[in-house]
């Protein structure tokens, strides 16, 4: 679960819903349904290499009777991670970090690496831009290179 959001941006309650008719691993593509969606909108989500090889080998050593990904206690969807979330990060020494701390690394990931804001945007979800500029001074030299853009010869 940790690898496929730190990859994805997916909301933690998209990762508890996610079954795997929605992952197609040959397309490298994850659909969240709009029913699942915070916006109530249906996204596709694309996979990158280390998400599709976790999915991989995650569905090559689970059981295929459960339609969850990640399915809970009595097969149904997770609801409170908590407990283990906390075990998790005492045992790897980690403080004061949070489930959605995953979706905000992601995010400024992709911006430090020159991802316009619009495409952050839509990965994440958010249905208003206003959401996604919390990210862009992490790029504070996309606004150099575009007015350098100007006098540059093509």
């Amino acid at each position: 679960m940790v690898l496929l959001s730190i990859n994805t941006g997916l909301r933690q309650g998209e990762v508890f819903t996610l079954a795997w008719e929605h992952i197609d691993l040959a397309a490298a593509l994850i659909t969240i349904t709009g029913d699942l969606a915070k916006s109530g909108k249906t996204r596709h989500v694309p996979l990158n290499s280390e998400a599709v090889e976790v999915l991989t080998a995650w569905q090559e050593q689970t059981q295929q009777t459960n339609p969850l990904v990640f399915p809970g206690k009595g097969g149904r969807p997770f609801n409170n991670v908590r407990k283990a979330w906390q075990s998790l990060l005492k045992r790897a020494e980690i403080t004061e970090f949070r489930w959605h701390d995953m979706r905000h690394h992601f995010a400024s990931k992709l911006v430090m690496a020159g991802v316009d804001l619009n495409t952050v945007r839509e990965l994440l979800g958010h249905s208003d831009i206003k959401m996604t500029l919390r990210y862009a001074h992490l790029a504070p030299e996309h606004k150099a290179n575009a007015v350098e853009k100007l006098v540059k010869k093509f």
